[in-house]
């Protein structure tokens, strides 16, 4: 092949990826999705004085799900300022890594090398999309007088070429694990343990100026690294890696906070962990945008956050019949949660005034799904039991849910492995009355328990959460009957006091007395 040929076919190749990314087909329509994942999303919402929300601007996450021949492949993306970059990065990363790109004979550091390259070209060919209208931006800027119709435009203009995305990618390939992270979104590691529990793993940190890894990279480039924690957020948003956002790459002389930087500041580098092995892994892997992630902060502390959303899946799994529900069931409850906290009128109301779109990605790795509502051990439908969210974090004990099966037949015991922390969750038709129990939750920070990846700023963080469990005496009748829930799921009463009551008036001379 000539040194012309060479160039040019790249060339072509990015000049039809441009065209079509501009069109409104997507290629990534072709590609089998990944029948081990399901996805459960929510738009933004601001409340009014009433509690009742309001749309504040179109979804902007975006995320997708593929399985090839050799590999499976995730993301999830939040996008901000317009859905544009974050729906561009969900079409043209996937060009990039599956086309031929990656191959089960790849090493972990073939993997890492080729990641990065992806994201660097999905960038680069974004602002190849804008050129056009940077140039015409440029250009009426420079025209004077300005007229209606030229601000006009210009507004448009600006529009068309703002925004950016931030973006969580999975990688399973040769039954290894590997993250991208490129800012804020969230991804966990969920092991269940051969004792039953789940243990929580955090790959990664947020990309902000409260990750001391990313202040010694900023540092390093001449910005002072108090001010930027003191700053907090850098052109409206809080990471300092992101895809897009032409203003901070390109004109970042021009931000106070960052006009000393010697080089770019605000970059577009994943930062990448793995591969981790998954031999003889049980449990779920987790994606989620920030959204999600700051709704529940903004309802309960950062404190559990992850032990929670594990919880809550691990909840729905159990009693949902595919993992799109399961999925779906979980970010539901997120925006529950948020709004219930705002309309109490409690101290963290004032935190809870409006969220941002959610996305909960949920991949299970070898897990027990159930069939329909039943459970994967006993059959029988599900009641969760609801308990209020303890917030003093200074304990180790948690409120927590269980969920207590009610088998048809046999003897009834608690689900495992359904811990969650929800608020004031009201039962409906089918389930049971709310009771209040109590579990400890367990953390582990020992070094023996943390991952570690050969990406030297990789961090990785381990929880473990413990549930509880009992025999199931709590329904049982006399000579081992069991109490049956009647049309609405209620377990009828079941205990006679008359006795004690008769024993109590003859005690205090007052008869037969019976509850007031």
């Amino acid at each position: 092949m000539s040194c012309r040929s060479a160039v040019a076919l790249p060339l072509k190749m990015a000049a039809q990826r441009r065209s079509l990314m501009q069109s409104h087909q997507s290629w990534t329509d072709d590609l089998p999705l990944c029948q081990l994942c399901g996805v459960g999303s929510a738009p933004n919402c601001t409340y009014g004085p009433d509690g009742k929300g309001t749309l504040s601007h179109p979804n902007e996450d975006g995320h997708f799900r593929f399985s090839t021949d050799c590999c499976f492949l995730y993301g999830v993306f939040n996008g901000y300022d317009g859905s544009r970059v974050a729906s561009f990065v969900s079409q043209c990363l996937t060009a990039e890594l599956l086309l031929g790109q990656l191959s089960t004979g790849h090493t972990d550091a073939d993997v890492r090398r080729i990641l990065l390259q992806a994201f660097d070209v999905v960038e680069k060919s974004y602002f190849e999309t804008i050129d056009d209208a940077l140039a015409e931006k440029a250009n009426l800027q420079t025209q004077l007088p300005e007229t209606q119709k030229m601000a006009e435009r210009l507004k448009a203009l600006e529009q068309e070429v703002s925004g950016g995305a931030t973006a969580i990618v999975a990688l399973i390939l040769n039954n290894k694990l590997y993250i991208a992270n490129v800012g804020t979104n969230r991804a966990l590691l969920c092991k269940t343990t051969t004792d039953g529990q789940n243990q929580v793993i955090q790959i990664g940190r947020a990309h902000t100026t409260d990750n001391d890894d990313e202040l010694t990279r900023l540092s390093q480039l001449g910005l002072d690294p108090v001010r930027l924690r003191q700053t907090g957020l850098i052109s409206g948003q809080s990471s300092t890696r992101r895809i897009g956002d032409y203003k901070v790459k390109f004109s970042y002389t021009d931000i106070d906070v960052l006009s000393a930087a010697k080089h770019k500041p605000i970059i577009s580098e994943p930062e990448i962990h793995g591969g981790q092995s998954l031999e003889g892994v049980t449990g779920f892997l987790l994606l989620m945008s920030e959204g999600l992630i700051k709704a529940l902060e903004s309802a309960h502390g950062p404190e559990q956050v992850n032990q929670e959303i594990v919880a809550m899946v691990a909840a729905e799994l159990a009693q949902q019949g595919t993992l799109e529900a399961a999925a779906q069931s979980v970010v539901e409850r997120v925006k529950r949660l948020h709004h219930d906290v705002y309309v109490s009128g409690r101290q963290r109301a004032l935190q809870c005034s409006r969220h941002e779109d959610m996305t909960l990605l949920i991949r299970v790795i070898n897990y027990p799904l159930v069939d329909g509502s039943l459970t994967p051990t006993q059959g029988g439908r599900i009641y969760p039991v609801s308990v209020p969210y303890s917030n003093h974090q200074s304990t180790s004990k948690t409120s927590v849910t269980l969920s207590l099966v009610m088998p048809a037949q046999g003897t009834l015991t608690n689900g495992s492995n359904t811990a969650s922390t929800l608020e004031g969750d009201t039962p409906t038709a089918g389930q049971s009355p709310t009771a209040t129990l109590q579990s400890t939750n367990t953390h582990t920070q020992s070094s023996s328990s943390h991952t570690h990846t050969q990406s030297s700023s990789s961090h990785t963080h381990t929880q473990s959460s413990s549930s509880s469990s009992g025999d199931g005496s709590l329904f049982r009748r006399s000579g081992s009957q069991l109490a049956q829930p009647d049309e609405t799921g209620r377990v009828p009463p079941y205990v006679d006091f008359s006795q004690f009551y008769r024993l109590w008036g003859m005690d205090h001379s007052e008869g037969e007395l019976g509850p007031q």
